[in-house]
């Protein structure tokens, strides 16, 4: 192959649409459980986090509310992925061979938002949220009818992996995926460009600014505890009982439990089989009963929380 600008260019749209493939074909759980919010700065501030207020009969006046301030910001954060082609491999009409790389870069580009949202949950124990606490924490201070404050959970402690209950049946969702740029494909093929003139090899790389950051805490819940029915219901019944200021019902409904490869298993006869297993009796027999738990949460299983 002749070495030019019009054969580099269709070159580059074969391996712009291998990655665009890849890209748009990677498997993705991040925007079932994160909201997306666009950015056009270095960094956004959340200060409506846990801003709430709800609806009342309109008698006299407006009451208008006096809402803490929050200073939650995320910082986008530049990504990269680069490689590099030789030019011998163009000259010799080898470049079709690397197509499956490109559809590779695009996968791992398509499924690093799912790394960014799903890396927070993992963390959650100790990142913190709009209210300075860890997004999972024994205390979130919550005012409540009488003016004072109340601390609400919103975990369980243990030992055993971890797994989280979400609510993501609204607009606000518990976690927030932000893009400043898009995930694109960019090459250095210039015959003055420092690689191609030093080190004879053409360049590609992937470019994207984006972040991800907790949004409300009150639509999710971490445990630590075994999966299990007993620690299944409580985690509901607790997201469910949470009140927002004033203690006001927040109409909570959890519907995605996210869990590790290692509690795959559990999840999917928890929220899917129809009967369950139960000990009764003394020393203890099992039984099968009706599964109260089918179907009310989605399982999301990713990796992503060993990360």
């Amino acid at each position: 192959m002749i070495i030019n600008s019009a054969n580099l260019h269709l070159i580059f749209e074969g391996y712009s649409t291998a990655f665009h493939k890849g890209l748009e074909g990677a498997p993705r759980h991040w925007d079932r459980v994160a909201m997306t919010a666009p950015s056009t700065a270095r960094s956004n501030t959340y200060a409506w986090l846990g801003q709430l207020p709800g609806m009342r009969e309109w008698i006299g006046d407006r009451i208008i509310k006096n809402l803490r301030a929050h200073s939650y910001a995320i910082e986008n954060v530049t990504f990269e992925s680069t490689i590099e082609v030789p030019r011998p491999d163009i000259e010799d009409d080898q470049y079709g061979v690397f197509s499956p790389l490109f559809s590779e870069m695009g996968q791992q580009a398509g499924e690093h938002p799912d790394q960014l949202v799903f890396s927070l949950l993992a963390n959650g124990f100790s990142g913190a949220c709009y209210d300075d606490k860890p997004f999972f924490a024994a205390d979130h201070p919550v005012r409540n009818a009488t003016g004072g404050e109340t601390a609400v959970s919103n975990m369980q402690a243990g030992t055993d992996p971890t797994w989280f209950l979400l609510d993501c049946s609204r607009a606000l969702k518990p976690l927030i995926f932000q893009e400043r740029t898009k995930y694109d494909l960019t090459a250095l093929t210039g015959a003055t460009d420092e690689t191609v003139f030093m080190r004879d090899k053409f360049v590609y790389g992937v470019r994207a600014r984006a972040n991800a950051g907790y949004g409300l805490w009150q639509l999710a819940f971490g445990s630590k505890a075994p999966l299990t029915a007993e620690n299944y219901e409580a985690a509901r019944l607790t997201m469910r009982s949470i009140t927002g200021d004033e203690g006001r019902p927040l109409n909570i409904r959890p519907d995605t439990l996210v869990v590790p490869p290692a509690l795959e298993g559990d999840a999917r006869c928890l929220v899917n089989n129809a009967t369950r297993v139960v000990t009764v009796g003394d020393p203890g027999t099992p039984v099968a009963v009706d599964n109260e738990w089918a179907g009310t949460a989605e399982p999301i299983v990713t990796a992503w929380l060993n990360a």
